[in-house]
């Protein structure tokens, strides 16, 4: 029983976006996968989905969205200047540091009231 050759014209899902360095780790780029945060040419892509030149890859990562395209499918992971020429990025550019501030956040636990803290409401109002 002969084992096939790899295809060299396309590689996994996972391996690839932690081989470009979208990704720390694999795992953590198959999580990714399983999460529902990658996208592969518009369809929701499991980890062992095969990329070839031309596929374009969606990525949630830090509540951004990574928009690039596959030019080189690579298994393994190099340098940045080369992770750099095997994938061309078309990702939107991060908001501007004003736009962020101006957003309002909630502070945590500054919400509706808990059921308890409603009580105490009540009993301070005396009703």
């Amino acid at each position: 029983m002969a084992n096939p050759t790899p295809d060299p014209t396309s590689v996994r899902l996972d391996s690839w976006m932690w081989a470009v360095r979208l990704f720390k780790t694999r795992s953590q780029s198959a999580s990714a996968c399983r999460s529902g945060h990658v996208r592969v040419n518009g369809a929701a892509a499991k980890a062992s989905v095969q990329v070839k030149p031309g596929d374009e890859v969606r990525v949630r990562v830090a509540g951004l969205e990574r928009i690039v395209v596959v030019v080189r499918p690579i298994a393994k992971r190099v340098g940045a200047p080369i992770a750099a020429e095997c994938m061309q990025d078309n990702s939107p550019p991060p908001p501007s540091p004003e736009l962020v501030a101006s957003i309002p956040q909630r502070d945590r636990g500054a919400g509706r009231p808990t059921k308890r803290e409603r009580r105490e409401m009540e009993r301070f109002r005396g009703e």
